[in-house]
């Protein structure tokens, strides 16, 4: 019998400010995250990379669990 792989969690993360005038570091990770304008949306699986990112970057985003 196959084994089931266990359900991954998702993130639907939402840019809310722009990053005009913040820490280049962190327009960096905005941009790895793949989000490019305000209201931009991309849904990410919840694992340590991704979430180490969005921890970084938290007051530009808005964060939902899918």
């Amino acid at each position: 019998m196959a084994k089931k792989k266990a359900e991954v969690s998702k993130i639907k993360i939402t840019l809310v400010k722009s990053t005009i005038s913040v820490i280049p570091n962190h327009k960096k990770i905005v941009a790895a995250l793949g989000l490019k304008k305000v209201n931009s949306v991309k849904v990410h699986e919840a694992n340590a990379c991704i979430l180490g990112m969005v921890a970084k970057v938290k007051y530009l985003l808005k964060v939902e669990n899918v």
